[in-house]
């Protein structure tokens, strides 16, 4: 039993050379991906909010404490309908002190009146009075305004789209109490980052996206664009008009792309497979540059033109150790390819990558082999998992399939 076990152990050493010298003489391998036709487009980002196109804050003019308070959020209103009021006791004492005043001078006056028939009042006497009334009555008019100001109505016909506070609560200029609208149309407020505005142009189509609505197709339209941008943020503020059948509710908040370029038909790589305007694609085993002129950018792939045909075995990511015509060995290509679908709300061709090759189905065929009982002892198995653990796996996956091939052993 000794003598086998030396024996195994020197087959595993040999193996572990041999398997160390085989992989320093064989050419490198590199990861492909496939030159694929796909619709592609360019998009801008942003972010924004979903609105009514038509609405209205309901804010109070002054700081007081609310008496009266509608519940009415979610219900139709009619233009001018009460929301609300906020407590007037002490307006309405200055307004009763104002009207017991003018009575008072209506009084003198009619007394004025008659005593200047008699010639115990002047004429100026009695005009002093009439100006006295006349401003009286502007007062009371203003009075009754500022009293008018603490009845909160409905600026449009529309819906109570929110209410805010509680009667008792004091409210003033700075708190909202109702968001007052139409509920459709709406639309999304966004804002785009000044440095991508001059992209942006009416018409244009975006897709959208909000987690709530993760597998549905969300699009809307750009309706306007603000002259004027904040200095502060460096951002324009754009409005998306959304469709009528939009699941979308007012107040959400969604991912833009606003698209500015597409092509529906287009020859892409991966953009890490471009170094200065060139491409390295794998032709019989060897290595070739190719030089391209770019199109439609996403973050991922690249629209390219050249002397590239689709279906062509592009390195990705790029090799810049390897020369114009290195011998290389592809890892393996899977069998389908993920093109790009704008509706599904996110930025086109951009978040999906190019088929690319992987090591994992070369180690997992190393694994199925080293497992068949019927080829390896258990004792060879163990010495050639040693062997696999100082980063052989390629090497005897190479040296079983030849095992396997009639061919080879011809």
């Amino acid at each position: 039993m000794g003598w086998r076990t030396l024996s195994v152990t020197v087959l595993a050493l040999g193996m572990a050379g041999g398997a160390g010298a085989y992989y320093y003489f064989q050419p490198p391998v590199v990861t492909v991906s496939l030159a694929t036709r796909a619709p592609v487009s360019e998009v801008v980002y942003g972010s924004g909010t979903v609105e009514p196109v038509r609405w209205a804050k309901v804010i109070p003019f002054t700081r007081r404490r609310v008496v009266e308070l509608c519940r009415c959020e979610g219900q139709g209103v009619r233009q001018g309908q009460v929301l609300a009021r906020q407590d007037d006791a002490e307006e309405q004492a200055a307004l009763n002190e104002l009207t017991a005043r003018l009575e008072q001078l209506e009084r003198d006056l009619d007394r004025s009146d008659k005593d200047m028939q008699k010639g115990s009042v002047t004429k100026q006497q009695n005009e002093q009075l009439k100006t006295q009334i006349r401003e009286l009555n502007f007062r009371i008019t203003a009075q009754k305004e500022r009293i008018a100001a603490l009845v909160l109505k409905s600026p449009m016909d529309g819906m109570v789209l929110r209410r805010d506070g509680e009667i008792g609560e004091i409210a003033g200029p700075t708190d909202v109490l109702f968001w007052v609208g139409p509920p459709t149309p709406m639309h999304v407020v966004a804002e785009i980052n000044e440095e991508e505005i001059p992209k942006i142009a009416l018409g244009q189509r975006a897709f959208l996206r909000n987690e709530a609505f993760a597998n549905r197709s969300l699009n809307a339209t750009v309706s306007q664009i603000t002259p004027k941008g904040n200095p502060e943020s460096k951002t324009f503020r754009v409005y998306l008009l959304l469709p009528q059948d939009t699941p979308l509710r007012i107040g959400m908040t969604v991912e833009v792309n606003i698209v500015f370029r597409e092509k529906p038909d287009a020859l892409v790589v991966p953009a890490e497979a471009i170094v200065d305007s060139a491409i390295s694609v794998v032709n019989a085993d060897r290595t070739s540059r190719v030089r391209i002129a770019t199109g439609v950018r996403g973050a991922h792939l690249v629209e390219v033109s050249g002397d590239l045909a689709e279906g062509a075995m592009v390195i990705s990511p790029a090799r810049t150790d390897l020369r114009d015509g290195t011998a290389v060995r592809v890892d393996l290509l899977p069998d389908t390819t993920t093109k790009a679908n704008p509706g599904d709300g996110r930025p086109a061709i951009d978040d999906n990558a190019a088929p690319q090759a992987s090591a994992a189905p070369l180690r997992a065929a190393a694994g199925a082999a080293l497992s068949d009982p019927d080829r390896l002892t258990e004792e060879v198995n163990q010495a050639i998992s040693a062997a696999l653990s100082a980063r052989v796996l390629s090497i005897v996956n190479d040296a079983r399939r030849k095992a396997d091939d009639p061919a080879a052993k011809r």
